[in-house]
């Protein structure tokens, strides 16, 4: 086996980073607070190895891990979101000091093993770095200062993670007894309709269970919008989007051995549809910002599902940009509901109220992502759902887009409902002030052109989507 170290630059880096932060970890108790001054830039370096790494091919480890353009797209879109974590969390009001760098730590080992999800195309290669990214989560959402609801949304996360990864183990061994076999370049040879593959079908079924968790698909859902709300809004804000990507390019992958029509397919357009609808109506009643957020990640699931079973490379290349498109819409609310939220308390739809006035540009950047989100041009939401609905139209699931369509109608209501209370409300006097310092302002300000500029000039990035959904399709 030859070995190009070269194609696994970003995670090589990657793990470069946790090596430093475990050895600052166990150094003194000097060294362990001093994470602020070198992560940022570190992170933003890491940007840069994976942007330049974008083109890099080939097959390495004995075939079970690939690199490719999908690969690096999404490993590219993981370096980003990694970036504005890391930046939204060095302003954490409920992190202990000496906790800071163990904090990081496991962030950083979360998104190693998303990125190594982002290459497995093999089931057992896939399934551990799946782990791996997820048992740091375990850790990090439990870390809120002084809060009973952070153990609890941590004990509710561990126990449905290890309920979807008994699932999703379970069903690797019956597509590997019915299919011989764990490569994904195999299995996509293999016919998956139930008919003539019932144990495999049946496996194949349950190892998405395991990705429908991390994508909060309903019924696999009811972890979220509780995680979310125990959760500290830093550590949230990672939980709601990265994690995300890695279940979508796994499902990306998967998704080229079904074509429309199959059984399979057919459930994961159903699951598309209630996720949708389930999510938008449980919304509607939300009070809690980050529970309204919460749910909204549910309907978009269900959105995502459009591209998947679509059967084309344009499908496979809108789910892909759609989920690039949700991790900037999301991380620019959490932004703002983190520089909002300054004592770290959990904000009501109230504690919104007049912030146009407290804070214009944080108001503006809510205004932009509760825009994207709804889908409403000239925001990247509008761009993603465009390429979504006229991908998965005349593929035998015209239903599902118009039940997609319904249910943005509905959305409106709750997304708009943020703005509302942002810019014709009011605040009362005992409202604490939001953080207007530059380091907030520029970082909602940058977010804010991100999502514009996916809405405006998507052609760039839709191309590499293309590419990299192009070739998984023979």
């Amino acid at each position: 086996m030859t070995f190009n170290p070269n194609l696994i630059l970003p995670e090589i880096y990657q793990f470069l980073v946790i090596a430093l932060l475990f050895i600052q970890s166990i150094g003194t108790a000097k060294m362990r607070v001093k994470v602020g001054p070198w992560l940022p830039m570190a992170a933003a370096l890491g940007v840069v190895v994976a942007v330049v790494s974008v083109g890099a091919q080939g097959l390495v480890f004995w075939d079970s891990y690939r690199v490719d353009h999908l690969s690096q797209f999404f490993k590219a879109a993981i370096a980003i979101g990694f970036f504005i974590t890391v930046l939204n969390a060095s302003r954490q009001p409920t992190l202990d000091k000496e906790k800071t760098v163990d904090y990081f730590l496991f962030l950083a080992l979360s998104a190693w093993g998303l990125m190594l999800l982002s290459s497995g195309v093999e089931l057992i290669t896939m399934y551990l770095a799946l782990e791996l990214s997820s048992y740091s989560l375990y850790a990090l959402i439990a870390v809120r200062a002084k809060s009973k609801d952070a153990a609890e949304a941590g004990i509710k996360y561990i126990l449905f993670g290890a309920v979807a990864t008994a699932l999703a183990l379970y069903g690797l061994s019956y597509i590997l007894a019915g299919m011989h076999t764990t490569y994904l370049s195999e299995l996509v040879k293999a016919d998956w309709s139930f008919a003539a593959s019932p144990m495999a079908v049946t496996g194949m079924a349950l190892f998405l269970a395991g990705m429908f968790y991390k994508l909060a698909l309903f019924p696999f859902h009811f972890w979220c919008p509780d995680v979310y709300e125990g959760a500290s809004n830093e550590t949230a804000a990672f939980v709601a989007t990265l994690p995300k990507l890695g279940a979508i390019v796994v499902l990306i992958r998967l998704a080229t051995m079904f074509k429309p029509g199959y059984d399979i397919t057919t459930m994961l357009a159903v699951l598309g549809a209630l996720s949708m609808t389930f999510g938008n109506l449980a919304a509607l009643v939300q009070t809690d910002v980050k529970r309204i957020l919460g749910y909204s990640s549910v309907a978009h699931a269900g959105y995502i599902m459009i591209g998947l079973v679509s059967g084309t490379s344009e499908g496979l290349a809108a789910a892909s940009f759609y989920a690039l498109a949700y991790v900037a819409m999301n991380l620019t609310c959490f932004w703002v509901v983190s520089r909002v939220a300054v004592d770290g308390r959990n904000l009501k739809l109230k504690d919104l109220d007049g912030l146009h006035k407290r804070a214009p540009a944080l108001a503006f950047a809510l205004a932009v992502g509760a825009f994207a989100l709804v889908g409403l041009p000239p925001m990247a939401g509008f761009m993603g759902k465009l390429f979504l609905f006229s991908a998965g139209w005349n593929h035998g699931y015209n239903w599902l887009i118009i039940i997609a369509g319904l249910n943005t109608a509905i959305s409106i209501y709750y997304y708009l409902g943020l703005v509302r209370h942002a810019y014709t409300k009011d605040a009362e006097d005992d409202v604490p002030l939001p953080d207007t310092s530059p380091f907030s302002l520029v970082g909602a300000g940058l977010l804010s052109v991100l999502v514009l500029a996916l809405g405006l000039m998507p052609s760039g990035v839709f191309d590499l989507a293309l590419s990299a959904g192009g070739s998984l399709l023979p």
